[in-house]
C-alpha cells in the first residue's frame, strides 16, 4: 500500500495525509485557489473591524520601534481576499499610510476591487522592515498525521479521497525526531499527533522575510504540555464543521504547534518568541469590550448604540471561549518588541524548547 500509488481503475489509493491535504487546498482545483475563504469560516478579520485596527495600532508601535523607516512594510501572509490589509490601511494616520508598503501573499487570484496600493503574490517581498501578520495561516499548511497502532508504535495515517483511513509504515527520521521533542506520543493505540514539521519550516521561512521589525502568527494552538491526545484534524464547509475529506470543497485544518513553530524561526536567526492569548493581545491593543456608560444613552442615543455595538464585537474578539482564546505568538527579528511586550514586559509566556 505504498504511498500516493495508482490504483487500477484510475483513482488514487491511500496518500498521507500531507500530500493529499496539499492537493486539496492548494492544486489546480484547490479549496484555497477555487473558493472565497470567508464564505466558508468566519476569521477575527471578519467579525469587527476592530481587528484591522488593532493590527493597525500595532504597525505603528512596530514603527516607533524601528525609528519610523521611510519604508514601512506591512504583509499579510495568507490574505484571503485582503480584508485585513484594506482594514488596517484605512485606519492608519495619513503620514503612516503614507509609508506603508502593503504586500498580500496569498495563491489565490487577486480580488477585484482591491485598493491598487496592495500587492499581491504568491511569494513576500525580502529585505523588509514592518509587520509580518499570518492570521490563520499555519493551521491550513498541510502535515502529516500520526497513529499510535496496537503495539503502540507510531504510523502515518493514509488517506482515501473519500476520507477513508488507514496505517501506513511507522514514522521515521526527521519526523519521529520531531515527534519526540514537541509531541511525544504514549504508546496507548489510537493516539495521534500532527507532525508539524511543515509549518515549522513555512513560518521561519516566513520571518527570515523581514530584515527588521516583528512577526505574528494567530492562530489555535497548543504548546507541548496540552497536547489534544487524538489530534485536532477536521474540515469546514459552508460556515460548519464537516469530516475532513481531501475533495477540494472543504477547508482542512488542525490547530498549530506554536512553540514548535517559535523555536524554528530562533533556530533561523530570530528572536525568541512570546506566546500570549488573543484576548491579552488585543486588550494591550486598546480593544475593551467594556459597555459604554449609560448616561450616554440619554445625551447621544446614537453614539451610544454605535459604541454598544463595538463592544459587541469587541467581546466576540476577546472570549475566552472562543476567538479570545486564540494564541498569538509574537516573533522580533533584529529589534525589540514593541510595548507592552518589551524588556522588561509580563504579558505572555515565552515558549519553551
Amino acid at each position: 500500500m505504498g504511498d500516493g500509488r495508482r490504483v487500477t481503475d484510475g483513482t488514487r489509493g491511500p496518500r498521507r495525509w500531507r500530500r493529499a491535504a496539499e492537493e486539496a487546498l492548494y492544486g489546480p482545483e484547490g479549496f484555497f485557489v477555487r473558493q472565497a475563504p470567508a464564505a466558508h469560516f468566519r476569521t477575527s478579520v471578519h467579525v469587527s473591524p476592530l481587528f484591522a485596527e488593532a493590527v493597525a495600532e500595532l504597525l505603528q508601535r512596530v514603527d516607533a520601534v524601528l525609528g519610523h523607516p521611510g519604508e514601512l512594510a506591512l504583509v499579510d501572509y495568507g490574505a484571503g481576499r485582503g480584508e485585513l490589509l484594506a482594514g488596517v490601511l484605512a485606519a492608519l494616520p495619513g503620514e503612516t499610510a503614507a509609508r506603508v508598503r502593503a504586500h498580500a501573499v496569498e495563491v489565490a487570484p487577486r480580488p477585484d476591487g482591491l485598493d491598487p496600493a496592495i500587492r499581491w503574490s504568491g511569494a513576500p517581498p525580502r529585505g523588509a522592515a514592518g509587520l509580518l501578520f499570518a492570521n490563520e495561516w499555519l493551521d491550513n499548511v498541510p502535515v502529516d498525521i500520526a497513529e499510535t497502532d496496537s503495539g503502540g508504535v507510531p504510523r502515518y495515517v493514509l488517506v482515501d479521497d473519500d476520507g477513508t483511513e488507514h496505517l501506513g509504515e511507522p514514522v521515521t527520521g526527521e519526523d519521529a525526531d520531531w515527534l519526540a521533542r514537541w509531541w511525544p506520543l504514549p504508546p496507548e493505540p489510537g493516539l495521534r499527533a500532527e507532525i508539524g514539521r511543515p509549518r515549522d519550516a513555512a513560518w521561519a521561512g516566513a520571518v527570515a522575510c523581514l530584515d527588521r521589525g516583528l512577526a505574528v502568527a494567530a492562530d489555535y494552538a497548543h504548546t507541548r504540555g496540552d497536547r489534544p491526545p487524538l489530534g485536532t484534524l477536521t474540515g469546514y464547509r459552508d460556515g460548519r464543521e464537516v469530516r475532513p475529506v481531501p475533495d477540494g470543497e472543504r477547508d482542512l485544518t488542525c490547530h498549530v504547534a506554536l512553540d514548535a513553530c517559535a523555536a524554528a524561526a530562533a533556530d533561523g536567526g530570530s528572536g525568541p518568541g512570546l506566546l500570549t492569548t488573543q484576548r491579552e493581545a488585543l486588550h494591550a491593543l486598546g480593544v475593551s469590550g467594556a459597555r459604554p456608560p449609560l448616561s450616554l444613552a440619554s445625551r447621544d442615543p446614537a453614539a451610544y448604540l454605535r459604541r454598544l455595538g463595538g463592544a459587541g464585537e469587541a467581546a466576540e474578539l476577546t472570549d475566552p471561549g472562543g476567538l479570545g482564546a486564540f494564541t498569538w505568538l509574537l516573533q522580533p527579528r533584529r529589534a525589540p518588541l514593541p510595548p507592552p511586550w518589551g524588556v522588561g514586559a509580563a504579558a505572555g509566556d515565552r515558549p519553551s524548547g
